[in-house]
C-alpha cells in the first residue's frame, strides 16, 4: 500500500477543491479526473491512491461535504 498516493490526494484536494460546496456528481467526477491526471503527471499510479482511499470520487465527495470542519463519521 502507498501512503504516497493518499498524501498526494490529500494535498491535491487542499490545493484544488473549490471554495463552494457541491454535491453535483458531474462536478465531483471532473475533480476526480483532474486529480488522477495530476497524479499521473507526478508519476503516481492510480493504484497507489485507490489502494488507500478506494474511490477517488467518494473521497472528494466526502471532503466537499465535511469541508466546514470536523471529522467525517
Amino acid at each position: 500500500m502507498s501512503t504516497r498516493g493518499v498524501n498526494f490526494l490529500d494535498k491535491w484536494m487542499a490545493d484544488h477543491l473549490p471554495n463552494a460546496m457541491t454535491d453535483d456528481p458531474a462536478a465531483i467526477s471532473d475533480l476526480a479526473d483532474q486529480a488522477m491526471k495530476a497524479a499521473a503527471r507526478d508519476g503516481i499510479h492510480p493504484d497507489e491512491i485507490s489502494e488507500e482511499v478506494g474511490s477517488v470520487f467518494k473521497a472528494i465527495f466526502d471532503a466537499m461535504q465535511y469541508r466546514e470542519g470536523g471529522l467525517a463519521d
